[in-house]
Parts: structure tokens; sequence; C-alpha cells
């Protein structure tokens, strides 16, 4: 007899959109500081013609992403079970992965103390310290009582409202002295790459499209979804077989409008720089991008037009706050778990922690950017965390392939050869990036 719980995949594309949903979280959380501020500044630096860098950068990186989903798919568990069975030393990855996070906590400062200097913007007569522990109390209401449904819902909310406010400032734009055409755009089409513009590509190739973060996190959101239930466990019968298969297609279809989504708002943001900012002499950095970028769009099209590009911003920074805190209310605990310190497969007690996650997280966030005060650092250094993290991924990403090909599901020429560019590459760039750093 059937389990209830088990669902043939949708075959009618129609019907596919109604299963959408782990794509729009991920959306949420990839677009943030890296992409507001440093892909706005690279975009400064290089001009039009290192444009075709972003663009690779989003659109090749999401193979990895795409194994962790079809892993959690055919497992139907959580991450951190599928870390601990990684070849080498008892949880080794498992440790690896909480003590990194762990470090990112200041990085996290700065992107809700970004946010907090936006709604200043917006809101000058409160202080930014003041307004970081506000949108803190705001994240923890909203993630606490662990919906799903709820994180899916205002992720999707942010996600249109910094799309909306990212292309209209676009558009505005063209309304000014700064307008450019379909020419400059093209310019940056020819995979040209000046050599004094080599480290600011590959920094833009590590700060683009999903990281470390991402992945790990896109595996909670397709099992909350239901894709791996849906499913059902693996009987070894030709049915469970195509069950599998429809609903890796389905998550695939997630994904790819995921990346469609940040790739646009990226490309957005890019094209804003090399068509405001390059030239200057003085390129502002950090969070004072955002008052200078507000302050031109006053200067041509009025105080509109600020509001516009500030509330977008906002909108933009503290969806990365709010992804983030939802992401590691999931992930802490599965940490907790695999190392034997709670029993994961007690929902109350799972709960129970991410209520205390939920709470306590955002306010050691917020302690970390007032007493740190540097924000636009704050993100930077979450960037040499996830570049040490990115190669953990890329070698657990091999494994599942290598432990999952045997089942041949949504596995055709174009996906392998994309998956072993996005491996290379990777894995380069994260390398390469290390090595600058020491």
């Amino acid at each position: 007899m059937t389990s209830p719980k088990i669902k043939n995949p949708p075959s009618l594309f129609f019907e596919k959109l109604k299963f959408l949903g782990p794509g729009f979280i991920l959306s949420a959380s990839i677009v943030g500081s890296g992409e507001l501020i440093a892909t706005t500044v690279l975009g400064a630096e290089g001009g039009f013609i290192t444009f075709w860098v972003i663009l690779v950068s989003c659109l090749i990186k999401v193979a990895i992403q795409l194994e962790f989903g079809k892993n959690t798919i055919l497992t139907g568990k959580p991450v951190m079970s599928s870390f601990s069975s990684l070849p080498g030393p008892k949880n080794w990855a498992v440790w690896s992965t909480f003590i990194l996070t762990g470090f990112k906590i200041i990085q996290l400062g700065g992107m809700i103390g970004g946010a907090a200097i936006a709604l200043n913007l917006l809101l000058p007569s409160l202080s930014p310290f003041l307004l970081a522990f506000f949108l803190g109390i705001i994240a923890s209401l909203l993630i606490y009582k662990n919906y799903y449904k709820l994180v899916e819902r205002t992720s999707m909310f942010m996600v249109f409202g910094f799309t909306l406010f990212t292309l209209a400032s676009l558009i505005a734009v063209n309304f000014s002295p700064y307008s450019f055409g379909l020419s400059s755009i093209l310019s940056g089409l020819t995979f040209e790459l000046p050599p004094h513009l080599l480290f600011v590509a590959i920094g833009a190739f590590g700060i683009t499209g999903v990281a470390s973060d991402e992945i790990i996190a896109y595996t909670y959101w397709c099992l909350e979804k239901g894709y791996a239930k849906f499913t059902g466990v693996n009987d070894g019968s030709e049915e469970w077989k195509q069950r599998a298969n429809g609903w890796i297609k389905v998550m695939y279809l997630d994904a790819f409008v995921a990346m469609l989504i940040y790739t646009l708002v990226t490309s957005a943001f890019y094209l804003l720089g090399a068509a405001i900012l390059y030239g200057n002499k003085e390129i502002p950095s950090g969070n004072q991008l955002i008052e200078t970028l507000a302050n031109i769009y006053t200067q041509t099209l009025g105080e509109g037009a600020r509001t516009m590009y500030i509330t977008g911003a906002f909108f933009v920074l503290f969806s990365s706050v709010f992804a983030t805190l939802a992401y590691w209310t999931r992930l802490l605990p599965d940490i907790f778990g695999e190392l034997g310190w709670i029993n994961w497969n007690d929902v109350r007690i799972r709960n129970k922690w991410v209520a205390i996650l939920a709470w306590t997280l955002p306010v050691s966030w917020a302690l970390a950017f007032a007493f740190l005060k540097l924000p636009a650092f704050m993100v930077l250094s979450g960037g040499v965390v996830g570049s040490v993290l990115l190669l953990l991924v890329v070698y657990a990403g091999v494994q599942f392939r290598l432990r999952n090909k045997k089942y041949k599901l949504a596995d055709g020429l174009a996906y392998q050869m994309l998956f072993w560019l996005s491996v290379l590459s990777i894995g380069m760039v994260s390398l390469y990036g290390i090595i600058k750093l020491f």
C-alpha cells in the first residue's frame, strides 16, 4: 500500500510551478551585501567589459547546488547526515562546518549592520545600532516558530521587493546623464579580460552566485518543501526511480528560476556601477556606496528616486539576514544532532532549538556590529571563511555525485559537463583566493 506522503511528480509545466519555493528562499539569501556593494564596485572598476564574468559566475556554480539537492531527495536525510559519512575521520566535515559557521558571526554582524544603515538613511532620527537590534527582533519573530511556509512567503515578498526596486533603478538611470545602451552591454560579452582586471574578475567570481552557505541551505528547503518525502524511501522499485527522477526535475526547475532571479538582480547592480561610477577616481567603499548612489539619483531624478534606491537596498540587505537566520536555525540543530548532543529526530526538541537560536543569533550579530562598527570589513571577512567552506562543499558534491550516479537520474551529458566545469572553476578560484590571502 502506498504511503500517503508519497506523491507522483507533476508532468505539466504549470503544475510544476506550484511546487517551487526553495529557490525563492535561496534568492533572498544570495542577493545581499556582496551583490549590492561589491558587485557595484566591481562594475565601477571594470566598466562594462567584464560583465561576462558576472554572468558566468551566476550560471556555472549552480551545478554543485543541484547535486546537493539531488542527494537530499535520494537520501531523504538532512545534509549533515551525508557529511558524517564522507571519507576520513568521523564527523570531520560536520565539525569543520560548525567551526567555520561560527567564524561567520562577524559577517552576519556586517550584514545586519548594512541593513540598519540603509534603514537609517530613510529614518535618520534613529541610530543604526538601535535599528540593528530592531531588525534582529523582526527576523526572530518571523523564524522562531519554525514555519517553512512563513519563511517561503516572506522570502518571496522580499525577492519581489528587491527585484522590483533594482530593475526600477536600472530603468531610472537611463533617464539620467548616466544612461547606456545595448552596445555597452554587448561590449561586456566579448570575453575580454584586461590583465589589470584579473584580480577584480576573480573577486567577482567568488562573490556572486551561489556560495557555500546557500548550497548547504538549499538542502533544508528541499526537505521542508517535501521533495524527498514525496519521492519516498528507496525500495529499489522502478516506481521509486520514476518518482525520484520526476521530483529531481522539479527541483532543477526551482533552482533554474532562482538562478534567473539572482542573475538578473546581480547583473543590474553591476550595470549600475559600470554606468554611474566607472571612470571616477574615487570609488566609495562599503556602505557609503549606498548613500553615494542614492545621492546621484537625487541629483538627476529627484528625491523620489533616492528613496526608491535606498528601499531596494534595504530589501536586499535584510533579506540575506532573514534567510541566513532561517538557515542557521536548521543547520545548527542538524549539527548538534549528528554530534550526539540532541535528538534531532524529536520534532519538539528540534523546534525548541530553532526558537532558542532564532532569538539568540540576531542578538549576537547586532552586538558584533555595535562593537566593530565596520560593516563592509565584516562582510568581506566572511568571504575568506566562505572560500574555505566552499572547498569542503565542492569535495562533498563530488562524493555525492560518485555515490549517486549509479541511479542515472536527470543526468544528461550537458549536466555532467556543467558539474565538472563547476567543480574545476570553484576549486581553482577558492584556492587562488586562499593563496593570495596568505
